[in-house]
């Protein structure tokens, strides 16, 4: 691809990516982000049990879904179509819902294409400690109320994190989880995966439901990064349930590799090339 007419902050963050892939270093951040504040307990109410923040939880999915739902009207955010629905049966006593990471949006884009299949109204995220504590306006609005479940270098939050989990996959919720960890921007690839969200699904006992987004160039359209846009295929694959006889540290590894290479077919399937990497130990 021709990046002579790429945004230099994109050209910038393109040639991170492939350093952080020539390195083998695939969960790396690349996006350059201030140091995150610490999230402390007192900070976040998980479960929304206080008046206040079910009201702003109201706002903000609001303004987030007319935002969202206009960007999709318009034809700036650009779904060709969803594969897989057969799949989403899984959800329907709470699931984890692991997605390939690569834009700021694709937590709307899964969501848009379930939401219809969701039991209950709300699909819960899991984000980075630093996108609930860093942004302002109206982003780290959604950021911070829009069902997020915001991860936390303190011990004592994540305490509270996990419980949270716990208790809303037990009343069949469904929650986002990329197990890729970073976002990687238009990085089409699925990378290698960390546990902890098959973790989740195993404590809980319940499956794990795989989507895996592909995209394709628009011939005609750039960003305004004079990237091409995106088109997205949203594919739902079939869900991978724990093996309760394993234990947890050998049954969520068990679904991390069943889910990866679940993952691994699509892309080849799709995009119709092998999935290699440019690290030489890969």
């Amino acid at each position: 691809m021709d990046l002579s007419n790429i945004s230099a902050e994109k050209r910038a963050l393109l040639k991170r990516i492939e350093e952080a892939e020539q390195r083998g270093d695939f969960n790396a951040s690349v996006e350059e982000d201030l140091p995150a504040k610490e999230l402390l307990p007192k900070s976040v109410d998980y479960l929304c049990k206080k008046r206040t923040s079910r009201l702003k939880r109201r706002i903000a999915n609001k303004i987030a879904d007319k935002y969202f739902l206009g960007l999709i009207k318009k034809d700036v955010l650009v779904i060709d179509g969803v594969l897989g629905q057969e799949h989403l049966s899984a959800l329907q006593n709470g699931a984890i819902i692991t997605c390939n990471h690569f834009s700021p949006m694709d937590n709307y884009i899964v969501f848009h294409c379930i939401r219809d299949f969701l039991p209950r109204i709300y699909l819960y995220k899991v984000i980075r400690e630093g996108n609930y504590t860093n942004f302002k306006g109206l982003y780290g609005f959604f950021f911070r109320h829009c069902n997020t479940l915001p991860l936390s270098r303190n011990r004592r939050t994540m305490v509270d994190f996990m419980k949270a989990v716990q208790t809303l996959l037990k009343r069949g919720e469904s929650i986002l989880v990329y197990p890729e960890q970073e976002m990687w921007w238009n990085y089409k690839k699925p990378r290698p995966f960390k546990v902890g969200a098959f973790k989740l699904a195993y404590r809980a006992n319940v499956p794990v439901l795989p989507i895996f987004i592909t995209m394709q160039d628009d011939e005609r359209r750039t960003d305004n990064d004079g990237y091409p846009v995106q088109r997205h295929t949203v594919h739902i694959l079939p869900p991978v349930y724990p093996d309760i006889t394993l234990g947890e540290k050998t049954g969520a590894e068990k679904m991390m590799e069943a889910t990866f290479a679940l993952y691994e077919n699509k892309y080849e399937q799709e995009y119709g090339i092998p999935l290699t990497y440019s690290d030489s130990k890969k």
